[in-house]
């Protein structure tokens, strides 16, 4: 049987790719020419730089929350781990949410937060246990 664990950190995963497919669609119209306004411009130029530093982002502090996830695979019973990761994941969807969509780096810095106590919840765990 599969630990718990892994599912949230597929939905990380899932969440990169939807990022990727996202930012395709709003590169298509500069790099294809696939949907272009009537006079050629790209109805996506303004978001398209909040969608790939937001997929950027998806490979810094989640580095750790797959890190300790994988750690915790192998020694923890899913329980406190397992609320931390799905924290870290809705965290993760809020802030990329708030990043692509309204750009307000307050509330966006506040959002990461619920991310940063997760992972940071889930290596004390860690260490806890290795005391």
């Amino acid at each position: 049987m599969s630990h718990p664990l892994i599912i949230p950190m597929a939905a990380h995963v899932a969440l990169a790719a939807f990022l990727y497919a996202l930012l395709t669609v709003a590169r298509a119209p500069k790099i294809w020419g696939i949907g272009q306004r009537a006079d050629g411009s790209n109805p996506w130029a303004a978001m398209e730089p909040r969608i790939s530093a937001n997929l950027s982002n998806q490979f810094e502090w989640p580095l750790f929350f797959h890190a300790a996830c994988l750690i915790l695979l192998r020694s923890e019973p899913a329980g406190l781990s397992l609320a931390l990761a799905w924290t870290f994941i809705a965290g993760r969807v809020l802030h990329s949410l708030v990043q692509i969509l309204t750009g307000n780096v307050r509330l966006r810095g506040i959002v990461f937060t619920i991310n940063f106590l997760a992972v940071l919840g889930l290596w004390a765990i860690i260490v806890l246990a290795a005391l």
